[in-house]
């Protein structure tokens, strides 16, 4: 067995990629504008799970921690998006908002703009491999 295979450092999370995700966005030769997405590591992603667990009674006085999922979600596509840049000022101002999330949510404002990022988002970070899919390509 060789363990050099194993020896890759943080290649994901370096990884990014354009995708087109509305053709509502178009830069000044009338071309769509594409979104520029990058991987995320295990370590991101499970600092973003841990903050977006809240607290759900399920019967009187029992308290369980449970995923909000919408905000998992929400999360994890703003870490993804690189371009255009969630955290600029000037995009904030236009939309009127503050923050990452929010600015993200006016931008794809049709609801399936924003399920084509987070269908990319989990593409890109491994989520919508099988395992058949898996074996398949390590036989290649």
């Amino acid at each position: 067995m060789n363990l050099q295979a194993f020896m890759v450092q943080n290649q994901r999370a370096t990884e990014t990629v354009k995708r087109m995700i509305s053709d509502r966005f178009k830069n000044e030769k009338g071309e769509i504008e594409a979104f520029e997405l990058r991987g995320i590591t295990t370590k991101e992603e499970m600092k973003i799970r841990k903050s977006c667990m809240v607290e759900v009674e399920i019967k009187k006085g029992v308290k369980v921690k449970q995923l909000d999922q919408e905000a998992f979600m929400l999360k994890m596509a703003t870490a993804c998006v690189v371009y255009p840049d969630l955290k600029s000022e000037e995009l904030q101002n236009f939309f009127g908002v503050r923050g990452e999330e929010d600015t993200l949510l006016e931008l794809l404002s049709a609801p399936g703009e924003y399920q084509e990022l987070l269908s990319a988002m989990q593409e890109l970070n491994g989520y919508s491999k099988d395992m058949n899919q898996l074996k398949e390509e390590a036989k290649n």
